[in-house]
């Protein structure tokens, strides 16, 4: 099986787990995903989300900083990121978070640093 192929099984299960309401089960598959391929972006995404949603906040805004890296210009993860910032209380990076989702949903670029 190739690393894809291990990689895409992974987040399916993932995706299965959570719909399922199953997020430990639904984090433990997403972590799977990405080690197989660290520039996976839906993984990062999606694990985020739902460590997001099990309350380990400090761990998603990782991931959500991940996914903006491999991603800069996804209006989805700016807005996650801005999401997790919000629930850790660092309202300045929120807002800069969510100011670049702005520019992506007027058309705009998100320079990568």
């Amino acid at each position: 099986m190739s690393d894809h192929s291990a990689r895409d099984d992974a987040f399916e299960r993932g995706n299965s787990n959570l719909a399922l309401g199953e997020l430990e089960k639904a984090e433990s598959a997403y972590r799977e995903s990405v080690e197989f391929d660290d520039s996976f972006f839906d993984g990062w995404q999606a694990l985020g989300m739902t460590l997001l949603k099990l309350e380990k906040v400090k761990e998603a805004i990782g991931c959500g900083i991940k996914a903006t890296l491999l991603e800069p210009d996804d209006l989805l993860a700016w807005t996650g990121l801005s999401q997790m910032y919000v629930r850790d209380g660092q309202i300045a990076e929120a807002e800069h978070a969510k100011g670049n989702a702005r520019i992506l949903s007027m058309g705009g670029k998100v320079t990568k640093l």
